[in-house]
């Protein structure tokens, strides 16, 4: 029986994550799609469709990329062994049963349904500071401090349902964005490029990188104080944009458009900052909220997981980082979805219903292409023989 948890699928955190996160987005955004289409009928048990497209988002698809992400890289900041095996096992489980309670009626009270979702997070939480704390490495206990924010915000949203808590834990998804986009974009950038003899360096950002970590927060801390439909939250959002605008200037972004797996996580980053934009524009009334939310979620979240979930992937079970055809094109089509979401429903509000279905449909088929690709390399041994 134990042999059974010694299979590489259970090697390293990425590795089911990404697999049920992918396969839960294909399933969530299909239905999504059919929900708009008419062909769904709504029966989330617990929440309205529109809250538990937004719930499921966060709590289902992106937690889960963020545990496979964190799981993995916690070990190499480390050098601490990766939660594996049994444990690895345990968080899936956890991860799974709250998917299971938000979309099926199992007779549970609600005490146990919101219990049962709400396991997951503390889990990870501890999973991670275990090797943290061992190794101090204080410069990664911020992520600790996010995952605490989550999962308080999950809780008073289940307990309200007053969709705010949601906002605040997109913000907490974003800061993850920006602080890791912070550190892998240029570094990853830097060493492909000097490996095809451009001799480019990183820069130290230290000060703008906790600028733009700060002026997040202070954006959640007004949401949640004066709400989005205000000035001072507007100031801070275009401010926001222009720091994290400012950080693209040391990224090399214009040596980049011949590589596929750099373009799509500074395409993610780009998202951001256009998300932030749009977030101003939306305090002073120009646009929607919901436009600038749509970029943050189907834009940079949507870019970013799938970039990374594959370079992820290629690295860790040792191959070389290069993206295939049907990769590249997935991550084409990626940015495509989120220009349907955003731009399409600004421009040509009538066809907002089109704009929805076909983001829904070409995101799912990206998440697609990612099982497709994946799939073998998530559960088979790394060709070089080592470990997961």
């Amino acid at each position: 029986m134990l042999a059974l948890f010694e299979h590489p699928f259970l090697g390293r955190g990425f590795r089911p994550f990404f697999l049920m996160g992918a396969l839960y987005s294909v399933i969530s955004l299909l239905s999504w799609a059919g929900f708009y289409a008419g062909y769904i009928t709504p029966s989330p048990i617990l929440l309205d469709f529109i809250s538990w497209h937004a719930h499921e988002l966060i709590y289902g698809f992106t937690i889960a990329i963020v545990a496979g992400f964190l799981l993995t890289a916690v070990a190499n900041w480390t050098g601490g062994a990766p939660a594996r095996q049994i444990h690895l096992t345990g968080l899936c489980f956890l991860w799974l049963a709250g998917r299971v309670v938000m979309n099926f009626d199992l007779g549970f009270p609600l005490w146990l349904i919101y219990a049962i979702e709400a396991a997951f997070i503390p889990a990870l939480a501890i999973s991670l500071s275990i090797p943290l704390l061992k190794s101090w490495s204080k410069r990664n206990f911020v992520f600790i401090g996010l995952l605490s924010v989550l999962f308080a915000c999950d809780v008073i949203f289940l307990l309200s349902e007053n969709r705010t808590p949601l906002y605040v834990a997109l913000f907490m998804i974003v800061i993850m964005i920006s602080l890791i986009g912070g550190r892998v974009i240029p570094a990853f950038t830097v060493g492909a490029l000097r490996q095809k003899g451009k001799k480019l360096y990183q820069t130290d950002q230290r000060k703008m990188d906790v600028a733009a970590v700060l002026s997040l927060a202070a954006l959640a801390l007004i949401l949640v104080s004066f709400g989005s439909a205000n000035a001072v939250f507007g100031v801070i959002a275009i401010v926001s944009a222009a720091i994290h605008a400012l950080r693209m200037r040391h990224y090399h972004t214009r040596h980049i458009f011949h590589d596929p797996m750099l373009w799509i996580l500074q395409a993610g980053y780009l998202w951001l900052v256009v998300g932030l934009l749009l977030l101003g524009l939306s305090g002073f009334g120009f646009v929607p909220f919901s436009a600038a939310l749509h970029a943050l979620t189907a834009g940079a979240i949507g870019s970013m997981t799938l970039g990374m979930m594959c370079r992820v992937t290629l690295g860790h079970t040792g191959r070389n980082i290069t993206a295939s055809p049907l990769t590249a094109l997935s991550f084409a089509l990626m940015i495509f979805a989120g220009v349907m979401r955003v731009f399409g429903s600004l421009l040509f509000p009538q066809y907002t219903l089109f704009w929805i279905i076909a983001s829904a449909c070409m995101w799912s088929a990206n998440f697609g292409f990612y099982i497709l690709t994946y799939l073998p390399m998530l559960w088979q041994p790394r060709p070089d023989g080592t470990p997961a």
